[in-house]
This record gives structure tokens, sequence and C-alpha cells, in this order.
């Protein structure tokens, strides 16, 4: 895969996240354009409220986790990371608790911990809870997350794909774990993950 192909599959992942939130927020303008009852307009203003946000946490997270944003050898603030992670998974099926140490990490390893963290909500496909923690400082970052929940698992070909030996072509759904591969090792970052009954545990550093 070059590296054009390699960025329209990392665009094609974020315009993915963000058409449910922003088709409600249209589909609410509309009913708000059209309704006269007081009660469903309250109902659409709502809507319209939530999908607006819901889609700018996207934005900020992928803007960070995907993009280039920040300068080379900049640095991120662990509690900015964890109110981004906390913002996606806003309103869904997963819990975060963030346990992370309040410093500032450089911005790859930074990007490796939201990558991680994105790839253990998804591995939980009927809800529960996604603990983060972190050691270290800013020289020698670690982390571990732990997925919990009901039929917790990655799935065969996005696990493939985070170690770096996708099983096919990669798509929308394996390449943000490609790229979770690439970010651990342009780090060197050993980045670990254990699968056991109920929980999917991601390690680095």
């Amino acid at each position: 895969m070059n590296e054009l192909e390699f960025a329209a599959l990392l665009v094609s992942r974020v315009c993915h996240d963000l058409v449910s939130p922003v088709g409600a927020v249209v589909n609410g303008l509309e009913v708000l354009e059209d309704e006269r009852d007081a009660a469903m307009r309250a109902d659409a203003l709502k809507l319209v409220a939530s999908s607006a946000a819901q889609a700018a946490a996207r934005l900020q997270f992928a803007r960070i986790a995907f993009g280039a944003a920040g300068a080379a050898g900049a640095e991120l603030d662990l509690s900015e990371v964890g109110r981004m992670v906390g913002g996606l998974l806003q309103g869904g099926k997963v819990e975060l608790v963030w346990e992370a140490a309040n410093i500032t990490w450089p911005k790859d390893w930074a990007k490796l911990l939201m990558n991680s963290a994105l790839l253990a909500s998804d591995s939980l496909p009927r809800g529960g809870q996604v603990r983060v923690g972190t050691a270290g400082d800013a020289q020698s970052p670690a982390f571990r997350i732990a997925a919990t929940g009901p039929n917790a698992r990655l799935l065969d070909d996005v696990e493939k794909a985070l170690q770096g030996e996708p099983s096919g072509p990669l798509d929308g759904r394996t390449i943000q774990a490609y790229l979770t591969c690439r970010i651990a090792r342009n780090l060197n970052a050993d980045l670990s993950v254990r699968a056991r009954d109920g929980a999917v545990e991601l390690a680095a550093g």
C-alpha cells in the first residue's frame, strides 16, 4: 500500500465516523423547519445539540489521533487527551475510567494511547468499561488499557492489522488498527495485546 492509499483509507474512516452525527443534525434541522408543535421542536433542538457535540468530539479526537496536529516534538497534556477520549465515548455504551497521570507526553505517544483506547472501546460490541492507566514520565511513557464487558474481543482481521500482518487488503474497519501498529513501531513502544474471557488488554512501554 502506498502513502496515498493509506491516507485515503484514514479519510474514509473519519468520514464514516461523522456520517451518523452529521446526518442527525440535518434531520433535526429539517424537523425544525417543518414542525410547529412545541414539544417536537424541543426534541429536535436536543437532537441537533447532542449530535453536533458528538460530531465535534469525533473531529477533535481524529485531528490528534489520526492527523498531524502540533509541531514536531510537541507534547500533549494527558488530562486533555482524556477529555478527548471521554468526548468520543460520551453517550455510548462504553464507560471510560481515566486513571492517567496529570503530566505531558510526547505527541506520538499520546496518539498511540488514543488509538489504543479507541481499539479497546471497539472491542466491546455490547458495551462495558475501558480503564486507562499510565506509568512513567515524558522520557519513558507506558500505559495499560483494560476493556471489560460481554463478548469483549478484537475481530481477527483487526488484530492481525494491529500486529502489522493484515489478512487481506486494508479497509475502513482495519486501517485504524494498522495505523496504531505503525505508530507503535516508530516509537519502539512494544505494544502488546492480550485477550481473555470478557476482557481485552493493550499495553505499551
